[in-house]
């Protein structure tokens, strides 16, 4: 028998989970909770398993519910519920060492499905959110493996200031005042910019800001 616990502020949403859960045979319904701190006395006081926890609650959220619950010795697995599938908050579930992330519109069969394999140790991602968690990597893994172009490596921290400030736009006289240094002072490090990166425009050192990750769009 799988014992599980259901954790949701709303009472009609835990009614209908827990009357799917009493209606398998090999899961044993512990108890419910509303918010976030029933939950984890809740798991102190009764064996658990498995716990299908929602994020949004009065009080303590399913997130710190579940970092302090994935804290105690011997932990059941925690499967997020919510209906705010964003990457924040998948992020924040299985960094706070969440089993799985499903949405609350997740087909019966496969909640079932994703509880037996969170007790066995597996890990549940819904498939969008698995999607948009791929992308991440490979964008994370993109950015890493990028080669550093000749010379970049070569630019002193002060030189590194002034292409940043070249990126978002910014004149010499700006940067100057930025960085309290005179404009002479600042045209002469875009002058060893372009030359140490081989560049002939500050466009062209824009362009090569970004796409080396130096500056990032939105900063």
């Amino acid at each position: 028998m799988i014992r599980v616990v259901v954790v949701d502020d709303q009472e009609l949403v835990r009614a209908g989970f827990c009357a799917l859960l009493d209606a398998d045979p090999g899961i044993e319904l512990v108890g419910e909770a509303g918010d976030g701190l029933s939950a984890v006395e809740l798991v102190r006081s009764h064996r658990t398993d498995v716990v299908l926890m929602d994020i949004r609650m009065p009080g303590m959220n399913g997130i710190e519910a579940t970092r302090l619950i994935r804290a105690m010795p011997d932990p059941p697995e925690v499967l997020i519920l919510t209906t705010f599938d964003t990457d924040e908050n998948a992020f924040d579930a299985l960094a706070a060492g969440a089993a799985g992330f499903l949405v609350k519109d997740t087909p019966p069969v496969q909640l079932l499905q994703a509880i037996q394999a969170a007790d066995s140790g597996g890990a549940v991602i819904s498939p969008a959110t698995t999607r948009r968690l791929v992308d991440h990597l490979v964008a994370a893994r993109m950015q890493r493996d990028r080669p550093v172009p000749a010379g970049l490596e070569t630019l002193t921290e002060r030189e590194r200031e002034v292409l940043a400030l070249v990126a978002r736009g910014c004149s010499n006289r700006e940067i100057a005042t930025r960085l309290r240094i005179a404009e002479l002072t600042t045209k002469t490090h875009v002058s060893r910019i372009l030359t140490k990166l081989g560049l002939d425009s500050r466009v062209q050192a824009a362009a090569l800001a970004y796409q080396t990750g130096l500056v990032k769009p939105g900063d």
